[in-house]
């Protein structure tokens, strides 16, 4: 698990040997985070060290179609350059999660026409390169690994097929780390639940099969969720308020 505070990634080694040992290590990295989120800071940082070219990157989703929503960047141009796709609802990143491309690639902001009101004011911003990779693993995956950099024509073949590697693997480590926050999500609710069921049980003398209707007619009558219901009655049953 990597955070700001987290010693940097060994130097980037140069050849096929040290490119294999370097994404070895960053899969070894981001199957050791232990949320999604750190999983993107990861991959973040790891493809500004090692795809050639690139000075900045992001990791964004998006909702409702054209709402860039920010998970990890390492500076202040991605965060600039993603909230302006999300203003005027086009741009790179958008058009490789809609359209489910592989990458898409930028060389020059300043001669750009797919995006006739982001290039431009990207390119004021200083992005005149940008890089993007869906992250993949399922059809309605919505997030991407964006690169920027500076320079016109910063990236190369060599860039794409590092960062698309880089993305596999992050898109990998990224569901993984979602399936385990979501097991571990389910399982507290269930405990909460049966906690919540046992206190039903306990105060009413009734069955275990009664309690658990109780709470959820009471979770429909009062158009909560069950886990909701259930942890407000274990929070007034510690509090001495149950009646």
């Amino acid at each position: 698990m990597n955070d700001s505070s987290s010693a940097p990634r060994s130097t980037p080694a140069s050849g096929p040997d040290g490119l294999a040992r370097d994404l070895s290590e960053l899969a070894r990295d981001l199957h050791r985070a232990e949320a999604p989120d750190a999983v993107l800071r990861e991959a973040v940082q790891a493809a500004v060290e090692l795809v050639p070219g690139a000075q900045d990157g992001s990791a964004t989703t998006i909702v409702v179609g054209k709402l860039v929503s920010h998970k990890a960047e390492s500076g202040t141009l991605p965060m600039r350059v993603d909230a302006l796709m999300s203003e005027l609802g086009e741009g790179p990143c958008l058009d490789a999660l809609r359209e489910h491309k592989p990458l898409v690639r930028v060389d020059d902001m300043r001669t750009e026409s797919r995006w006739p009101r982001l290039a431009p004011r990207a390119a004021e911003l200083g992005a005149l390169s940008v890089l993007t990779f869906p992250l993949y693993y399922k059809d309605d995956n919505l997030s991407a690994l964006n690169l920027y950099a500076g320079n016109a024509h910063a990236f190369t073949e060599e860039s794409e097929q590092i960062g698309c590697l880089i993305a596999v693997h992050a898109a990998v480590a990224y569901a993984g780390a979602q399936r385990t926050e979501n097991l571990l999500a389910a399982l507290e609710t269930r405990d909460q639940i049966g906690q919540a069921v046992g206190l039903l049980m306990e105060r009413y003398s009734i069955s275990s099969d009664r309690a658990f209707n109780t709470l959820v007619r009471f979770s429909r009558q009062t158009n909560r969720k069950l886990r909701d219901v259930a942890l407000e009655l274990i929070t007034d049953a510690e509090a001495g308020s149950i009646r």
